[in-house]
């Protein structure tokens, strides 16, 4: 059965929670995921391996992701002012553009001076600020020349108070005892309230607004928490989607794995986020992500696409930057993310070393030059695409890990496709480590990707590694 929110629970939670005093509410929460088995916030439990029947765009086969935050992106915050950029992004190897929404923001409770994007006032138009719907559709014009593909961020939980289905479709939103509005609960979510899905119509809408812009050239959705839309749903959409045009449709969610099935193309790696962030601290071992990936293998079928990544919008703006939170460790850990098994995402700045937590609800605009990232991105997306053993799903190769006598220090695996390999080779601690030897079945000659030298195995000398250095070894 899925997990999708059971709206009876929904409502009488809602209905007591308006009667608890503060000081018992969190008491409340607690004693309410106990009694409902979690339904409401999702319920962890063992994963189990499934087979995924989605097929996936052929677009998509070696893509890298780039997310486009519109309001932060130029000192005018406009579709137009970011078509400049196109050119720049497309010579950095960036394959599809991933706008944060762009929908018309909600002014009732909205949040700060220009509220949440996420707040969304209507479903069929553009934030005004950002521009015209004309304006949005030559920019996805632009980028389709330049031959990248654009997909929208789309939020399926909730709308802003004042969208026009709370006065055309009221019985499409959960109401509380008093049948007043209410926002999504166990969050901070204040300026938006929590639609229906058990309700048909509200279904067959999303069916007709996603279709909307699929017509108008987008290729496909990355959907905001959609842990309380039916899995069944979005197997519909696809079906219906795709008799369009192939499209690409990226879940923010990592669990239940069942929206895979013959769902989403993708889901949100958000445990490797975090085991990452975690190891760049010193608080997680090496070990732990030789487990993580023994699990990943054993549970997700090769032609499924997981989403990687150093930062985001929420990780930028809630938790920090990429050099606060993970410092020194960014360039093993990008070389991580962009080598193994998934499809890596760069956030709007990220290529440009951005060193601020860009704000959420006013305008913070990002400040433009070069880095020592620039190339350095731009180096491992062409590794990406050109090298056949890293590409996405079933036209790539596996991940297959190599042990060396270094393994509480370095992370080592490899890919092969066809006459591609890379050897991958991270040393994941911040002192000097020396690699004597590796595994006979990976002797050959290979070309040290970012040392441009020729290395031979098995090898003749130790291999040094810098406190987190890495090797990327092409053949």
């Amino acid at each position: 059965m899925n997990k999708e929110i059971n709206y009876n629970e929904y409502n009488l939670i809602v209905e007591i929670m308006e009667k608890l005093p503060l000081s018992i509410l969190v008491l409340f929460l607690a004693l309410a995921v106990t009694i409902t088995g979690c339904s409401i916030f999702g319920k962890k439990k063992e994963i189990k391996p499934f087979v995924s029947d989605v097929v996936h765009p052929e677009w998509s086969k070696n893509s890298v992701l780039y997310e486009v935050n519109v309001r932060q992106y130029t000192p005018e915050g406009t579709f137009n002012a970011f078509d400049k950029h196109i050119p720049r992004l497309k010579s950095l190897g960036v394959d599809v553009l991933w706008f944060m929404p762009t929908f018309p923001i909600g002014d009732k409770n909205k949040k700060g001076e220009l509220g949440s994007y996420y707040s969304v006032k209507d479903y069929l138009n553009v934030n005004p600020a950002f521009g015209t719907l004309e304006d949005f559709k030559t920019m996805l014009d632009e980028a389709h020349e330049a031959g990248m593909k654009v997909i929208i961020d789309w939020v399926p939980n909730h709308t802003s108070w004042d969208n026009k289905l709370t006065v055309e479709h009221p019985d499409w939103y959960v109401r509380d005892a008093k049948g007043n509005f209410t926002p999504p609960i166990g969050f901070d979510w204040t300026d938006v309230i929590q639609l229906d899905w058990s309700k048909m119509g509200l279904q067959n809408y999303m069916i007709d607004a996603l279709k909307f812009w699929v017509n108008m050239g987008v290729d496909g959705f990355r959907i905001d928490h959609p842990n309380n839309t039916p899995k069944e749903f979005w197997e519909r959409a696809r079906t219906e989607l795709t008799a369009i045009r192939p499209v690409m449709l990226i879940g923010e969610i990592e669990q239940p794995v069942d929206y895979l099935e013959k769902g989403f193309d993708m889901n949100y790696a958000w445990e490797l986020y975090h085991l990452m962030v975690g190891i760049a601290q010193g608080k997680e071992s090496v070990g732990k992500l030789v487990k993580y990936y023994n699990k990943e293998w054993k549970i997700y079928p090769n032609n499924v696409y997981r989403l990687q990544f150093l930062t985001n919008h929420d990780q930028n703006t809630w938790e920090g930057t990429i050099d606060s939170l993970m410092g020194e460790a960014q360039k093993p850990l990008a070389a991580l993310i962009f080598t193994a098994q998934g499809v890596p995402l760069l956030y709007s700045g990220q290529e440009d070393c951005l060193n601020k937590r860009l704000k959420f609800f006013v305008r913070d605009t990002i400040k433009w030059d070069t880095c020592n990232m620039t190339g350095f991105y731009r180096n491992l997306i062409s590794l990406k695409h050109k090298n056949k053993a890293l590409w996405n799903g079933d036209a790539g190769g596996p991940m297959v890990r190599i042990s060396t006598k270094q393994d509480s220090s370095i992370y080592a695996f490899y890919r092969e496709k066809d006459e591609n390999r890379v050897v991958v080779l991270l040393n994941l601690t911040k002192k000097s480590i020396a690699l004597k030897s590796l595994p006979g079945n990976l002797n050959g000659e290979y070309t040290d990707y970012f040392g441009e030298i020729k290395t031979v195995l098995p090898l003749t000398d130790s291999l040094k590694f810098e406190p987190w250095g890495f090797k990327v070894l092409v053949k």
